[in-house]
């Protein structure tokens, strides 16, 4: 399977972070692209995490990315090779959308298939801090949506799962 070292990840990641947002965005389509091409060749098993994350009001906080699917979803993202799915997701949580994250749990797993990969998805929950700053770069918008009032454009099979996700994150 085709990976990058930690290092060498985080030196392209600052790298692209040097380029104006323009050019960002489109290094990061094309690299998506080539990403999904690869995963529908080899079907590698991946691993991630969304982060379901609610204000002080019980509203979920969702994101727009600037590649891939335009629908609204959880924050999250890769879990790199030994790295605990809590603190990945309160990694990408603040990265993506420059809040923080409190309380962070693992709620449940999810298998699902992505572009031909299996995608092991951690769902973490907790309770988000600050108002979102989507950098314009990877991230397009974030909103804060009522559980009742999510909007009609989410990624496939979310709307069923939100609620019970969050409901999971306010039991006791």
């Amino acid at each position: 399977m085709l990976s990058l070292s930690a290092p060498l990840a985080d030196q392209l990641h600052a790298l692209l972070h040097h380029l104006p947002a323009p050019l960002h965005r489109a290094a990061l389509r094309f690299a998506h692209a080539l990403r999904c091409a690869w995963w529908r060749v080899t079907r590698p098993r991946i691993e991630g995490c969304r982060v379901i994350a609610l204000n002080a009001d019980g509203q979920v906080l969702l994101v727009r990315h600037t590649y891939g699917s335009p629908a609204w979803m959880p924050p999250g993202g890769g879990i790199g090779p030994g790295e605990d799915p809590v603190l990945a997701g309160a990694r990408e949580f603040e990265e993506e959308i420059g809040c923080r994250l409190e309380g962070g749990a693992a709620l449940t797993t999810t298998l699902d298939t992505l572009h031909g990969a299996g995608n092991l998805v951690h769902i973490i929950t907790g309770t988000s801090h600050g108002m979102p700053r989507p950098d314009g770069r990877e991230i397009a918008a974030a909103a804060y949506f009522a559980l009742d009032a999510l909007p009609p454009d989410l990624a496939p099979g979310l709307a069923a799962r939100l609620p019970h996700w969050a409901r999971g994150h306010l039991a006791p």
